[in-house]
Protein backbone atom coordinates (compact mmCIF):
# COMPACT_ATOMS: atom_id res chain seq x y z
CA UNK A 1 0.00 0.00 0.00
CA UNK A 2 1.45 3.34 -1.03
CA UNK A 3 1.47 6.07 1.59
CA UNK A 4 -0.09 9.41 0.70
CA UNK A 5 2.65 11.87 -0.18
CA UNK A 6 3.78 13.87 2.82
CA UNK A 7 4.61 17.50 2.20
CA UNK A 8 8.19 18.34 3.12
CA UNK A 9 9.30 14.70 3.45
CA UNK A 10 12.11 15.06 0.92
CA UNK A 11 13.47 18.21 2.56
CA UNK A 12 13.26 16.64 6.03
CA UNK A 13 15.26 13.61 4.94
CA UNK A 14 17.95 15.75 3.31
CA UNK A 15 18.17 17.91 6.43
CA UNK A 16 19.14 14.95 8.64
CA UNK A 17 22.03 13.01 7.09
CA UNK A 18 23.08 12.07 10.63
CA UNK A 19 20.04 9.73 10.73
CA UNK A 20 19.24 9.05 7.06
CA UNK A 21 22.57 8.13 5.49
CA UNK A 22 22.68 9.84 2.10
CA UNK A 23 26.13 8.53 1.10
CA UNK A 24 25.44 4.88 1.95
CA UNK A 25 27.41 3.57 -1.02
CA UNK A 26 30.55 5.13 0.46
CA UNK A 27 30.16 2.98 3.59
CA UNK A 28 29.94 -0.30 1.70
CA UNK A 29 32.22 -2.70 3.54
CA UNK A 30 32.87 -0.28 6.42
CA UNK A 31 29.56 -0.08 8.29
CA UNK A 32 31.17 -1.27 11.52
CA UNK A 33 33.51 1.71 11.28
CA UNK A 34 30.53 3.96 10.65
CA UNK A 35 28.82 2.76 13.83
CA UNK A 36 32.13 2.83 15.70
CA UNK A 37 31.91 -0.73 17.02
CA UNK A 38 32.04 -4.37 15.97
CA UNK A 39 28.46 -5.21 16.91
CA UNK A 40 26.29 -7.29 14.57
CA UNK A 41 24.36 -5.41 11.88
CA UNK A 42 20.70 -6.19 11.23
CA UNK A 43 18.67 -4.61 8.44
CA UNK A 44 14.94 -4.32 7.84
CA UNK A 45 13.97 -4.19 4.17
CA UNK A 46 10.78 -2.17 3.84
CA UNK A 47 10.90 -0.46 7.21
CA UNK A 48 7.81 1.68 6.65
CA UNK A 49 7.09 4.08 9.49
CA UNK A 50 9.85 2.49 11.54
CA UNK A 51 8.01 1.18 14.59
CA UNK A 52 9.60 -2.26 14.38
CA UNK A 53 13.19 -1.27 13.67
CA UNK A 54 13.09 1.52 16.27
CA UNK A 55 11.70 -0.88 18.86
CA UNK A 56 14.34 -3.47 18.09
CA UNK A 57 17.16 -0.92 18.30
CA UNK A 58 15.87 0.35 21.64
CA UNK A 59 15.55 -3.19 23.01
CA UNK A 60 18.94 -4.39 21.72
CA UNK A 61 21.58 -1.64 22.08
CA UNK A 62 24.32 -4.20 21.39
CA UNK A 63 23.10 -4.64 17.81
CA UNK A 64 23.28 -2.03 15.02
CA UNK A 65 20.12 -1.62 12.94
CA UNK A 66 19.54 -0.12 9.51
CA UNK A 67 16.01 0.53 8.28
CA UNK A 68 15.63 0.53 4.48
CA UNK A 69 12.65 2.18 2.80
CA UNK A 70 12.05 3.43 -0.75
CA UNK A 71 9.00 5.62 -0.01
CA UNK A 72 10.04 9.05 1.22
CA UNK A 73 6.78 9.83 2.99
CA UNK A 74 6.82 6.80 5.29
CA UNK A 75 10.58 7.04 5.83
CA UNK A 76 10.14 10.63 6.99
CA UNK A 77 7.70 9.39 9.65
CA UNK A 78 10.32 6.91 10.87
CA UNK A 79 12.77 9.80 10.90
CA UNK A 80 10.44 11.87 13.12
CA UNK A 81 10.83 9.34 15.94
CA UNK A 82 14.59 9.17 15.55
CA UNK A 83 14.88 12.96 15.68
CA UNK A 84 12.69 13.07 18.78
CA UNK A 85 14.51 10.26 20.57
CA UNK A 86 17.85 9.47 18.89
CA UNK A 87 19.35 6.00 19.10
CA UNK A 88 23.08 5.59 18.36
CA UNK A 89 22.56 2.09 16.93
CA UNK A 90 19.87 2.96 14.37
CA UNK A 91 20.19 4.56 10.95
CA UNK A 92 17.87 4.80 7.95
CA UNK A 93 18.49 4.45 4.22
CA UNK A 94 16.29 5.83 1.44
CA UNK A 95 17.20 3.19 -1.15
CA UNK A 96 15.64 0.36 -3.14
CA UNK A 97 15.78 -3.07 -1.49
CA UNK A 98 16.76 -4.68 -4.79
CA UNK A 99 20.04 -2.72 -4.89
CA UNK A 100 21.41 -3.69 -1.48
CA UNK A 101 24.70 -4.96 -2.92
CA UNK A 102 25.49 -1.34 -3.81
CA UNK A 103 25.50 -0.47 -0.12
CA UNK A 104 26.67 -3.63 1.65
CA UNK A 105 29.70 -5.78 1.05
CA UNK A 106 29.59 -9.58 0.85
CA UNK A 107 28.88 -11.12 4.29
CA UNK A 108 28.61 -7.68 5.95
CA UNK A 109 25.11 -8.17 7.37
CA UNK A 110 24.14 -10.58 10.14
CA UNK A 111 20.36 -10.65 9.82
CA UNK A 112 17.55 -9.46 7.54
CA UNK A 113 13.98 -8.65 8.60
CA UNK A 114 11.07 -8.67 6.16
CA UNK A 115 7.86 -7.46 7.78
CA UNK A 116 4.45 -7.28 6.08
CA UNK A 117 5.94 -6.87 2.62
CA UNK A 118 3.75 -6.12 -0.38
CA UNK A 119 2.35 -9.55 -1.41
CA UNK A 120 2.24 -8.69 -5.13
CA UNK A 121 -0.61 -11.23 -5.58
CA UNK A 122 -0.57 -11.43 -9.38
CA UNK A 123 1.59 -14.23 -10.74
CA UNK A 124 3.31 -11.97 -13.25
CA UNK A 125 4.61 -9.86 -10.35
CA UNK A 126 6.10 -12.79 -8.40
CA UNK A 127 9.68 -11.60 -8.93
CA UNK A 128 8.83 -8.38 -7.06
CA UNK A 129 8.05 -10.27 -3.86
CA UNK A 130 10.78 -9.76 -1.28
CA UNK A 131 11.07 -13.51 -0.76
CA UNK A 132 11.47 -14.38 -4.45
CA UNK A 133 14.69 -16.05 -5.55
CA UNK A 134 15.77 -12.73 -7.08
CA UNK A 135 15.80 -11.09 -3.66
CA UNK A 136 17.11 -14.20 -1.89
CA UNK A 137 20.14 -13.98 -4.18
CA UNK A 138 20.76 -10.46 -2.88
CA UNK A 139 20.29 -11.37 0.79
CA UNK A 140 22.60 -14.36 0.49
CA UNK A 141 25.33 -12.19 -0.95
CA UNK A 142 25.27 -9.55 1.79
CA UNK A 143 24.58 -11.92 4.70
CA UNK A 144 27.34 -13.67 6.61
CA UNK A 145 27.48 -17.47 6.19
CA UNK A 146 24.36 -18.99 7.79
CA UNK A 147 22.90 -15.50 8.11
CA UNK A 148 19.20 -15.43 8.96
CA UNK A 149 16.02 -14.00 7.49
CA UNK A 150 13.13 -13.26 9.84
CA UNK A 151 9.84 -12.82 8.01
CA UNK A 152 6.34 -11.83 9.19
CA UNK A 153 3.08 -11.42 7.29
CA UNK A 154 -0.67 -11.64 7.69
CA UNK A 155 -1.04 -12.76 4.06
CA UNK A 156 -1.45 -16.53 3.81
CA UNK A 157 -0.66 -16.57 0.10
CA UNK A 158 2.62 -14.71 0.59
CA UNK A 159 3.46 -16.92 3.57
CA UNK A 160 2.96 -20.11 1.54
CA UNK A 161 4.86 -18.65 -1.40
CA UNK A 162 7.74 -17.67 0.90
CA UNK A 163 7.94 -21.13 2.44
CA UNK A 164 8.14 -22.67 -1.02
CA UNK A 165 10.61 -20.09 -2.33
CA UNK A 166 12.97 -20.46 0.64
CA UNK A 167 12.71 -24.25 0.56
CA UNK A 168 13.43 -24.40 -3.17
CA UNK A 169 16.38 -22.09 -2.62
CA UNK A 170 17.84 -24.60 -0.16
CA UNK A 171 17.38 -22.52 2.97
CA UNK A 172 17.10 -24.20 6.36
CA UNK A 173 14.04 -23.39 8.46
CA UNK A 174 14.86 -22.62 12.07
CA UNK A 175 11.23 -22.24 13.10
CA UNK A 176 7.85 -21.51 11.54
CA UNK A 177 4.86 -19.97 13.31
CA UNK A 178 1.35 -20.44 11.88
CA UNK A 179 -0.23 -18.14 14.48
CA UNK A 180 2.43 -16.02 16.14
CA UNK A 181 0.20 -14.19 18.61
CA UNK A 182 -1.14 -17.39 20.17
CA UNK A 183 2.34 -18.91 20.47
CA UNK A 184 4.88 -18.73 23.29
CA UNK A 185 7.21 -16.52 21.25
CA UNK A 186 8.74 -13.82 23.45
CA UNK A 187 10.05 -10.40 22.53
CA UNK A 188 7.81 -9.77 19.55
CA UNK A 189 7.80 -6.13 18.47
CA UNK A 190 4.82 -5.30 16.32
CA UNK A 191 4.80 -3.17 13.21
CA UNK A 192 1.99 -0.72 12.54
CA UNK A 193 0.42 -3.16 10.09
CA UNK A 194 0.77 -6.06 12.51
CA UNK A 195 -1.13 -4.21 15.22
CA UNK A 196 -3.84 -3.22 12.74
CA UNK A 197 -4.30 -6.67 11.24
CA UNK A 198 -4.07 -8.62 14.49
CA UNK A 199 -6.64 -6.34 16.15
CA UNK A 200 -9.04 -7.41 13.39
CA UNK A 201 -8.40 -11.07 14.14
CA UNK A 202 -5.96 -11.78 11.33
CA UNK A 203 -3.48 -14.58 11.89
CA UNK A 204 0.18 -13.52 11.89
CA UNK A 205 2.64 -15.89 10.24
CA UNK A 206 6.37 -15.87 10.98
CA UNK A 207 9.41 -17.63 9.53
CA UNK A 208 13.00 -17.82 10.72
CA UNK A 209 15.30 -19.33 8.09
CA UNK A 210 19.00 -19.32 7.27
CA UNK A 211 21.19 -19.91 4.24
Amino acid sequence: MRQRKRKGAHELILAHPEYVVTDAHEHRGTWKNYFGNSNPIHIEVGTGKGRFVYGMAAAHPDINYIGIEIQESVLSIALDKLIEEPLPNLRLLHVDGSSLTNYFEDAEIDQVYLNFSDPWPKSRHAKRRLTSSTFLDVYKEILRPHGEIHFKTDNQGLFEYSLTSMNNYGMEFIQVWLDLHTSSFEGNIMTEYEEKFSSKGSRIYRIEAKF
